[in-house]
C-alpha cells in the first residue's frame, strides 16, 4: 500500500538534474565570450577622449539664480490665461525667510500650484528684477519667476519604497537586477551619449551600448548559468533584427529624427548629429528591456519544462515552451504599444482634435516615429522568442537516468 500511496507517487514524480552536456556548453561559453569581447573591442575603439567631448553649455545665463521657496498663498480662480502671482517664503539665501511673489504661467498655475509646494524659481541680476506692489504699494517684495517643481524629496521616498518592495518580493535576485540596470545607465551617460556627441555612428555606437547593456542586466540578476548564457544569445539575436529592421525602414519611412523640440534644438546646435541616426538608436535602446524579459522567460521555461517531462524529446520541450511564449509574444505586443500610449497622451489628445483620418494621424510626425519604433522593437521581440526556445530545448537533454515505465505514464498524465 505504501509503494501505491501519495506519498510514493508525489515522489517518484520529483524532478531530476540534469546537467548540458560538455560540447554544447563549451559551444555556448565561446560564443558569448566572443560577443563579450567584441563589445569590449568596441568600447575600446568608440569611447571617446576627453579633447572629442562635448563641452557643457551654461544652464543659467549670468547673474541668474535658481532659488527654493514653498509656496504660502495661491489664489487662482478658473483657467487664467495670463501669468498668475502667487506669495511664497524663501528657503536659502538670499531669500531665507522672506516672503516674495512668483510669476507663474497661466499653464501651470492652472490646476499645479497648491499651498504648501515646494518651487524651484528664477533670481534675476539685481538691475533686471522687478518687483511686486503689494499693500496698496506701501511695500514691496522681491519678484522671482517660476523655474519648476522641486521633486527631490519625494522621488527619493518612492525610490526607497521602490527598493524595499524589490528587496521584499524579489530579494537578491531583485536588488542585483538594480545594480544591473545601474550599470546600464551608466553606459548610456558615460559612454553612448559622450560618443555620439564626438560624431561616432549613433546607430554603431547604440549597437555597441546595447550589447554592453546586456551582460551586467542579465548576469548580476539571474547569475552566469548556461540558462543565462542561452538568454544573452537570444538577446543579441533580437538586437541583430532589430538593427537590420532599423537600417533597412529608416529611410523609407521618413524617419528625420528632427520631431519634437528636443531635436531640433539639438540639430541647430550640434552640426555633427546625423539626426536619423540618433532616431535609430533610440529605437535599438528603446525594445532592450523587453527583449530581455523574454528571453530570460524563455530560457528558464525551457528549462523547467525538461525538468518536468525529463522523458520528453527537444521538439516536445521546444513546442511546449513556445506555447509559453505565444502568450508572451501578445502581452509584451501590447505592452509596448500601451506604453507610449500612456507617455504620449496629450500629443493623442490634440492630434485627434483635428480634421484628419487616423490614417493620417498615425503616420504624421512624432506619432508615426512612435509607432514606427514601436513596430521595430516588436518584430525584434517577436523572433526573438523562437530563436532564444530553440537554443535553450536543444541544450535541455534529457537527464542521463533511466525513467520506469510506470513514471513514463504518470509524465504523460501530468501533462493533461
Amino acid at each position: 500500500m505504501s509503494g501505491t500511496g501519495p506519498g510514493h507517487a508525489h515522489h517518484r514524480r520529483e524532478r531530476r538534474p540534469f546537467s548540458v552536456p560538455r560540447g554544447p556548453r563549451v559551444v555556448l561559453a565561446v560564443l558569448t565570450g566572443l560577443l563579450l569581447v567584441a563589445t569590449v573591442v568596441g568600447l575600446v575603439v568608440l569611447w571617446p577622449t576627453d579633447a572629442e567631448r562635448v563641452d557643457t553649455s551654461q544652464h543659467l545665463a549670468e547673474g541668474v539664480e535658481i532659488v527654493p521657496v514653498t509656496v504660502t498663498e495661491a489664489e487662482i480662480d478658473g483657467r487664467p490665461s495670463e501669468t498668475v502671482l502667487v506669495g511664497a517664503v524663501g528657503r536659502a539665501a538670499p531669500y531665507d525667510g522672506t516672503s516674495v511673489q512668483v510669476d507663474v504661467p497661466p499653464e501651470v498655475a492652472a490646476d499645479g500650484i497648491q499651498v504648501g509646494d515646494r518651487l524651484r524659481v528664477l533670481s534675476l541680476a539685481e538691475s533686471a528684477q522687478g518687483e511686486a506692489a503689494t499693500g496698496g504699494g506701501a511695500e514691496s517684495v522681491p519678484l522671482l519667476y517660476y523655474f519648476d517643481h522641486e521633486r527631490t524629496l519625494p522621488l527619493a521616498v518612492l525610490l526607497v519604497a521602490y527598493l524595499l518592495l524589490v528587496a521584499l518580493v524579489a530579494r537578491g535576485n531583485g536588488l542585483r537586477a538594480m545594480v544591473g540596470l545601474a550599470a546600464g545607465v551608466a553606459i548610456v551617460l558615460w559612454f553612448m551619449l559622450p560618443a555620439i556627441f564626438a560624431g561616432e555612428n549613433a546607430v554603431l555606437v547604440a549597437l555597441v551600448a546595447a550589447s554592453a547593456m546586456i551582460f551586467p542586466c542579465v548576469y548580476f540578476a539571474h547569475g552566469i548559468s548556461v540558462r543565462t548564457m542561452t538568454a544573452v544569445l537570444g538577446t543579441f539575436g533580437g538586437i541583430a533584427v532589430t538593427v537590420a529592421l532599423a537600417l533597412l525602414g529608416g529611410g523609407p519611412t521618413g524617419m528625420t529624427g528632427t520631431d519634437g523640440e528636443a531635436a531640433q534644438m539639438l540639430y541647430g546646435t550640434y552640426p555633427q548629429l546625423s539626426m536619423p541616426a540618433v532616431f535609430l538608436a533610440g529605437v535599438i535602446i528603446s525594445g532592450l528591456g523587453a527583449l530581455n524579459d523574454v528571453t530570460i522567460t524563455q530560457a528558464s521555461s525551457a528549462w523547467e519544462l525538461r525538468a518536468a517531462m525529463p522523458r520528453a524529446s527537444r521538439f516536445e520541450v521546444f513546442t511546449a515552451t513556445m506555447r509559453i511564449g505565444r502568450d508572451h509574444i501578445a502581452s509584451t505586443v501590447y505592452t509596448l504599444a500601451y506604453a507610449y500610449i500612456g507617455s504620449a497622451l496629450p500629443l493623442l489628445m490634440f492630434a485627434s482634435t483635428i480634421n484628419r483620418s487616423l490614417l493620417d494621424t498615425l503616420t504624421s510626425g512624432e506619432i508615426a516615429a512612435e509607432v514606427f519604433r514601436t513596430l521595430i522593437a516588436s518584430i525584434g521581440l517577436v523572433l526573438a522568442i523562437p530563436l532564444t526556445t530553440a537554443i535553450a530545448a536543444a541544450l535541455a537533454t534529457r537527464p542521463a537516468q533511466r525513467v520506469s515505465r510506470d513514471e513514463q505514464l504518470e509524465e504523460r498524465l501530468a501533462r493533461y
